[in-house]
């Protein structure tokens, strides 16, 4: 089969899903109440009503679909995107060994290298979460990164939120520019079928721009906040050890999907965790002081080593295993490097990225030559689980014919070869993410948007593929309910031991406003 056959056949399944009339009345009805369902669920996890979370949301909107006999069970099967979750797996894999390879850790150290003030610290911030989200996805680099900037925040003696503001933002403005960077790129990415390099030149020079406008108005907004000058008695050495690092590992499966208002309730209601994280760190304390204290005990009083601590052979096969493991562990930290590398650029060639991320994910089991369980226990199956629901609802609302009557109703105002088009599209994605959620909005508008392209012309068709990307992902910005990013943020500040912080709803919203639309439409100008 030609390429050109290829095109003439995904423009006729999108022609086909645009032209879509009502179903009957009972499959109208029926598949809008399965989906309110799943909607409120997914945006609102801890309704009272029915306080059963995300996941357990989905696969209730997906299992409703089929017994209102909106969609077969056949079609429900049909509709889960295999390579989709292939893609999410593998990253995630790939996620959790480059986290047990200390890269987070040295993305934590940079932001306090050599530092020249708050400002700085800003665009630092905003620099290390984009750059780290485009290649480690938003969520993983709010999960590990946000006690770093609270620790910052503390040693410099400044309010902790504009940080907070920049790494959420940040990494959601800079997961745009890759496939990989977010589970809507993910969607589009094999959707489309645009390749990873093609992709990520098109929606770059937006994403650095976005990202350089969102520290610039930081800045501004913040500019009294962050012109207070530190202590002279805080230290200017490394913000983060090793132990403090170890206290916060990656943990997807637990933290990258529950809603902030679940986990922030289950901690007030638990003082004994407090106290429980006060005890642990209290006993890590005595555990160095006597550690020191054997240390300075074994030495004479004139700081000579006593006669009777001569290392025996004994002690120099201890010490040479040592240095052996760490040089095991050295080596084992570059093959997770390079596997990476060699992840990103068979991906740029063009190669299948989810068999892509596979299979770096399996070369990096293999070469841990460990039980692989411990770190694939960390993938967050619930997300893979929530994928699965939402694509069956998704697919069941859009048999309804409701999305496609609307669509054809707004789609001759939003032709992407026109400006006036462009915005209004971009309005109705900004509006729609923050709604609906910016995943299905992409199940929804995805095929429309790009068959409406298509009639245009082949590259305004790519043009409208990546004009959705990057709207759906920085859409996530306006509020502090727009993007799980945000709410990861807000949950790991707040439940951060000795240096809980509480980011509201309304200091988001009035950052979040100006900057989505800002950098919004000054990226739609440069998306190619």
């Amino acid at each position: 089969m030609t390429e050109r056959t290829k095109k003439e056949k995904k423009g006729r399944r999108f022609k086909t899903r645009t032209t879509m009339a009502l179903a009957t009345t009972y499959k109208v009805v029926l598949g809008s109440i399965a989906f309110a369902i799943f909607w409120a669920l997914a945006v609102f996890p801890a309704v009272p009503l029915l306080p059963i979370g995300r996941t357990a949301g989905s696969l209730l909107g997906a299992t409703l679909m089929v017994l209102f006999r909106v969609i077969t069970p056949d079609e429900a099967y049909a509709a889960i995107d295999l390579p989709i979750l292939g893609l999410l797996f593998g990253t995630m894999v790939v996620s959790v060994y480059l986290e047990r390879a200390d890269i987070f850790k040295y993305l934590g150290n940079l932001l306090s290298w050599k530092s020249k003030g708050a400002k700085d610290l800003i665009c630092r911030i905003c620099l290390v979460s984009a750059i780290s989200s485009a290649f480690f996805t938003n969520d993983t680099s709010c999960v590990i990164l946000t006690e770093f900037v609270l620790k910052i925040a503390r040693q410099h003696n400044l309010p902790p939120h504009p940080f907070l503001l920049a790494l959420a933002s940040s990494a959601n403005i800079g997961s745009s520019a890759t496939p990989i960077g977010n589970p809507q790129n993910l969607v589009i990415a094999v959707q489309s079928k645009v390749s990873f390099g093609d992709f990520l030149v098109g929606v770059l020079p937006a994403m650095l721009v976005g990202v350089s406008v969102n520290a610039l108005i930081l800045i501004i907004m913040y500019w009294r906040l962050l012109s207070v000058h530190k202590d002279e008695e805080d230290g200017t050495g490394e913000i983060v050890g090793e132990d403090d690092v170890s206290s916060h590992r990656f943990s997807p499966a637990t933290m990258s999907h529950i809603s902030a208002s679940n986990s922030m309730d289950h901690v007030q209601s638990s003082p004994n965790n407090i106290n429980g994280s006060l005890a642990t760190h209290l006993d890590s304390i005595r555990n160095r002081i006597n550690s020191g204290d054997q240390l300075e005990s074994q030495r004479s009083p004139c700081g000579s080593i006593d006669s009777n601590d001569i290392s025996t052979p004994a002690q120099f096969s201890e010490e040479k295993e040592s240095k052996t493991e760490h040089w095991k562990n050295k080596m084992w930290k570059l093959c997770v490097y390079l596997v990476t590398i060699g992840m990103l650029v068979a991906l740029l060639m063009g190669l299948n990225m989810s068999w892509t991320a596979i299979t770096a994910s399996l070369a990096l089991v293999v070469l841990d030559f460990k039980d692989a369980r411990p770190c694939l226990e960390k993938v967050s199956y619930s997300l893979l689980i929530f994928f699965c629901g939402m694509f069956i609802t998704v697919e069941g609302f859009n048999k309804t014919g409701i999305p496609s009557t609307l669509w054809n109703f707004m789609e001759p105002n939003a032709k992407v070869d026109r400006v006036s088009g462009i915005a209004v599209l971009a309005v109705v994605i900004i509006l729609l993410s923050n709604v609906a959620s910016n995943v299905p909005t992409v199940l929804l508008l995805g095929g429309r948007v790009a068959a409406s392209a298509a009639a245009i012309s082949a590259s305004e068709e790519k043009k409208a593929w990546l004009i959705l990307a990057w709207v759906s992902t920085v859409a996530g910005n306006l509020s502090l309910l727009g993007s799980a990013a945000n709410l990861i943020v807000c949950e790991q500040a707040r439940r951060a031991p000795h240096l809980g912080y509480t980011l509201s709803f309304w200091n988001h919203l009035k950052f979040g406003v100006p900057s989505t639309l800002i950098v919004t439409a000054i990226g739609l100008t440069l998306i190619r």
